[in-house]
């Protein structure tokens, strides 16, 4: 007979330190495989939200106003600056300007980098901001 005895879940009882038998491997290995397919649509979600999100260029307050190199936000006929896009900046295209450096579908080099510089200096609080820091989150 052998010192150690087998426990009913296949390891070794009695060796000072246990190994996991196979039902808590197998368990373990479950909740690991239902952790991955928890996640997996959570990331795919979020991926869309992003996607789908918009950023108004300017915030609906200073609608009107022009957007100037820097990003600021300046009266209209401001020398050097461009009047807002005329619609809601995506996730996706804003997405594309700041992390990879493309412009924005629609507009000129120029315009496209004082609109994302204005994207750069949201603010908690300002509309789009939470577009914006979902766009920061994912780099991908």
């Amino acid at each position: 007979m052998s010192e150690g005895r087998k426990d009913t879940d296949g390891g070794d009882a009695g060796q000072g330190m246990a190994k996991p038998g196979r039902r808590q491997v197998l368990a373990l290995g479950a909740a690991a495989a239902s952790t991955v397919v928890t996640v997996r649509p959570a990331l795919a979600q979020t991926q869309a939200s992003i996607m789908a999100c918009e950023i108004p260029i300017p915030d609906p307050g200073r609608m009107g106003n022009y957007i100037a190199a820097d990003g600021s936000v300046v009266p209209p006929g401001t020398p050097g600056a461009f009047p807002p896009p005329g619609r809601n900046l995506v996730g996706e295209e804003v997405r594309g300007a700041l992390q990879a450096g493309r412009t924005i579908p629609g507009y000129g080099y120029e315009q496209s980098q004082a609109y994302t510089n204005y994207i750069r200096r949201l603010q908690t609080g300002m509309s789009g901001f939470t577009c914006y820091a979902s766009i920061q989150m994912t780099r991908s």
